[in-house]
């Protein structure tokens, strides 16, 4: 799904961000946030993994009740469906017509009866492994990013600004993507999704300020 991709984004690259904004040595950056990274990862994925097919047991129980509803009570059936085209401005023979061609295959029946009564998308649009599989992915590579000014053959200097700009640049085209795909305006859109991650790195800076005295 976009969302995973979307969220998985946005959310690395401020777990990313949360060991970068301290002055730690560079070998500890990576190390710590490699492990955040990926142990954040595995769990967001497995949070999805979770929520998606939690979704698709429910609309498989949904699609049951509607195939017994079909096999034991199509006359009530036949009249939802009838009234959903009605609803829609068929009447008349066309109307019957039209009642005549769904009922005529209980398939196509229940999958009418899901989409237009009760409103749920097919059975195959949710695939809860390869949707945690690009929330892992997603959330992995972007990340990453704020983390690669601190390889330690990057002679850079300013390694947080750049990885600040970086990672600014990166979160901004998320939010502008998810804008145009959500038909909004898609500047906001990428600016909404840049104070996110401005307000999440702030704190993420915080934390790693607090943790470099410590250590």
């Amino acid at each position: 799904m976009l969302i995973d991709k979307i969220l998985g984004k946005k959310v690395g690259e401020g777990h990313g961000r949360c060991v970068t904004g301290a002055s730690l040595s560079p070998t500890i950056v990576i190390i710590i946030g490699m492990a955040n990274i990926i142990a954040d990862g595995i769990s967001m994925a497995m949070g999805n993994y979770l929520g998606t097919k939690s979704e698709l047991d429910f609309v498989k129980s949904e699609r049951k009740r509607e195939e017994w509803e079909v096999e034991n009570k199509p006359e009530e059936e036949t009249e939802e469906i009838r009234q959903i085209y009605r609803d829609r401005g068929f009447e008349g023979q066309d109307l019957e017509r039209v009642v005549t061609v769904i009922t005529s295959d209980k398939k196509r029946w229940v999958d009418v009866m899901m989409k237009d009564e009760l409103g749920l998308s097919h059975e195959d649009t949710f695939k809860p492994f390869r949707s945690a599989t690009v929330t892992f992915v997603s959330f992995l590579i972007f990340g990453i990013l704020p983390l690669l000014a601190y390889l330690p053959f990057w002679t850079i200097e300013n390694k947080f600004l750049i990885t600040s700009v970086l990672t600014g640049m990166a979160i901004f085209s998320v939010g502008a993507f998810s804008g145009i795909v959500t038909k909004k305006n898609f500047i906001i859109s990428g600016i909404e999704m840049l104070l996110i991650g401005f307000i999440s790195a702030a704190s993420a800076y915080a934390i790693g300020a607090l943790i470099s005295k410590i250590v």
